[in-house]
């Protein structure tokens, strides 16, 4: 509670809590923007390790970098054929089955865009690696958006089902200068989903599912990574 103190000259001047300064000085330590996304009772029920991960402040020239691996990538004939049509948007899906291999994950902070920019690096059998670009904005109706090459976008939803945070697409769209046109159903891929869930210390599984409502499961890609360095 706010209390006045007696100033020199004898004007009373607020008093300022030991919990509020705590508040204040925690806003600046970290970034609360994925935390106001999510219930209370839901982000308590979170490992320090995710919760760490998930309001990691980036200042302008920093990063935070992730290290793993594929685990397994499962692709339909259509999904395999989705993802190569992708291909004209930047190919921000899996365009390979191959596992095992060495994958790079790197966050920076994108002020221009008030989110963040997450580039995906995923080794190849053979060649360069492919590498994903999209940006993380904290806007939308869902207060969350992710962007890729081409103007197509989706809004997101953030739950947390035992433990991990599921991020779940609600709307495709596409961004045509300052205009948003909204795809219909049958020109998206179906629901896309993403789950966080820890492994073990300082490790954690990505697991990226697209189902469609008439085909199924098209294409799900475990990786696995660890907290390496902010840089």
């Amino acid at each position: 509670m706010a209390m006045t103190v007696q100033s020199a000259t004898g004007e009373a001047t607020p008093h300022i809590g030991k919990d509020t300064v705590g508040r204040a000085r925690e806003a600046d330590l970290l970034d609360l923007r994925f935390r106001s996304l999510i219930a209370d009772e839901d982000w308590n029920s979170l490992s320090p390790a995710i919760r760490r991960r998930f309001t990691k402040r980036l200042h302008p020239g920093t990063s935070a970098v992730y290290v793993g691996s594929v685990v397994e990538t499962r692709m339909s004939r259509l999904g395999w054929a989705l993802a190569q049509v992708a291909r004209i948007v930047g190919a921000p899906l899996p365009t390979s089955r191959a596992a095992g291999l060495a994958s790079i994950v790197s966050v920076t902070e994108d002020r221009a865009g008030d989110g963040q920019v997450w580039t995906r690096l995923y080794a190849r059998p053979a060649g360069f690696p492919q590498t994903i670009n999209s940006a993380k904005r904290f806007a939308g109706p869902t207060g969350l958006e992710e962007h890729v090459a081409g103007g197509l976008g989706m809004s997101l939803d953030i739950t947390v089902i035992e433990g991990r945070p599921v991020f779940e697409s609600r709307r495709y769209f596409l961004r045509l200068l300052r205009w948003r046109v909204p795809l219909p159903g049958f020109l998206t891929p179906g629901a896309l989903t993403v789950t966080h869930g820890e492994t073990g210390a300082n490790r954690f599984a990505f697991t990226l599912t697209i189902r469609h409502p008439w085909f199924g499961t098209l294409i799900r890609q475990e990786a696995e990574f660890r907290d390496v360095v902010d840089a």
